[in-house]
């Protein structure tokens, strides 16, 4: 297990924890870590009390017929884009009972990269509050290393979204 992945359980816990105060339950809406983070998050016992549901919407038919990402979008900007996350996690929201979101796209490699979007690229969208924030990292690394540090990432700012809207 590398870095990233070994600190998933603790940031579960975290962002668990976080929900529960407020009652809040968590759709996840995942392309690049094909179900990591929904993973991460059910291997919690008792995650149903906040975990609502994952949508591993891997391919562009995926998000548009799952959580109804516009093909024309997906057209225009292509499925690692901003358009596109910040859709899938309003997606997320949509189509499940849940009060926060969390959406990640991007290139985990090795190959599917393009001078502008190179492998590593990943958009990350996080819906809480009714807010949408997004957020563009890259990451060094293997495939496995790029899927442990998008989840790692994404929990990790889930869980200070969190903590900022306890505030």
């Amino acid at each position: 297990m590398n870095d990233a992945s070994s600190l998933l359980p603790a940031l579960a816990a975290a962002v668990a924890d976080r929900l529960q105060r407020r009652g809040w339950m968590l759709a996840t809406a995942e392309s690049c870590t094909g179900g990591l983070i929904a993973a991460a998050c059910t291997e919690l016992a008792g995650s149903s009390a906040w975990f609502e549901r994952g949508f591993i919407t891997y391919s562009n038919e995926a998000k548009a017929e799952a959580i109804g990402v516009d093909v024309a979008l997906l057209a225009a900007h292509g499925a690692v884009s901003e358009p596109v996350v910040r859709a899938m996690t309003q997606g997320a929201i949509t189509h499940a009972r849940a009060q926060v979101a969390l959406a990640v796209t991007g290139i985990a490699g090795p190959t599917g990269g393009s001078p502008d979007k190179p492998v590593g690229t990943v958009w990350f969208g996080w819906s809480v509050g009714g807010v949408v924030r997004t957020e563009r990292r890259r990451f060094d690394g293997d495939r496995a290393t790029v899927r442990a540090a998008t989840a790692q990432h994404s929990l990790q700012t889930l869980a200070l979204l969190l903590a900022d809207a306890e505030t």
